[in-house]
């Protein structure tokens, strides 16, 4: 969601080419002949990645790291620097969301958003990550309750007796007779995929057991 929100062209490239996300950014953040978490770069990006998105602090993110602040900020700038598009992105969701007073999804769903017009430093920040967070979290869920409702007509229309029984985050959980396997797989694939047309593609992966943890 954030490469499609951003338009941020490396990052859009990235999903486009089906490379990972997670290792492109250590490769950023860390450098390749960088022996600082040498042992889990991807790991330490990944937290990089959403952190972004939560509009960490330098702080905040140190203690996640395990690092100090200065290297934190460093690990921040040196994001921004790849991925200059996301920075302009998220720096207007904030300023849109104080002057409209409420953030908004991709689809129109509004989120008011009074914190920032608070005078508590604390409660300011507070709205300035709901600002960050409610256009690409938001749309996410938004997408998903969409496949949701896709998927049930689809299954209602043609009479199946495969039930959806769970929503956990992005994942569809499924009770389904087996001699539907087939259908079933082609239909939700389809539907989670072409949710909504964006600029980078959704890849859905599933999977079949007996119980969820099987399947997991």
């Amino acid at each position: 969601m954030l490469a499609h929100l951003s338009q941020d062209p490396i990052l859009i490239e990235t999903f486009q080419e089906g490379r990972d996300v997670h290792q492109e950014t250590a490769n950023q953040v860390f450098g390749n002949g960088d022996s600082l978490f040498a042992e889990e770069p991807r790991r330490r990006a990944k937290i990089i990645n959403f952190s972004i998105i939560y509009g960490t602090s330098a702080f905040s993110l140190a203690r996640e790291l395990g690092t100090s602040n200065k290297e934190a900020q460093v690990f921040i700038d040196r994001y921004f620097e790849k991925y200059q598009d996301v920075h302009t992105f998220l720096e207007n969701c904030v300023a849109q969301a104080r002057e409209r007073g409420y953030s908004e999804t991709l689809l129109g769903r509004r989120r008011p958003v009074p914190e920032l017009g608070n005078p508590n430093h604390a409660v300011q920040q507070a709205g300035r990550r709901i600002a960050l967070n409610t256009p690409i979290q938001g749309t996410a869920a938004d997408l998903m309750k969409k496949a949701m409702i896709d998927i049930s007509t689809d299954l209602r229309k043609q009479r199946l007796r495969t039930r959806m029984i769970l929503q956990v985050h992005d994942e569809l959980v499924f009770e389904v007779p087996e001699k539907e396997c087939p259908t079933v797989e082609k239909l939700v694939k389809a539907r989670m995929e072409d949710v909504l047309p964006l600029k980078v593609p959704l890849e859905v992966h599933l999977a079949w057991g007996i119980n969820w943890a099987e399947a997991k």
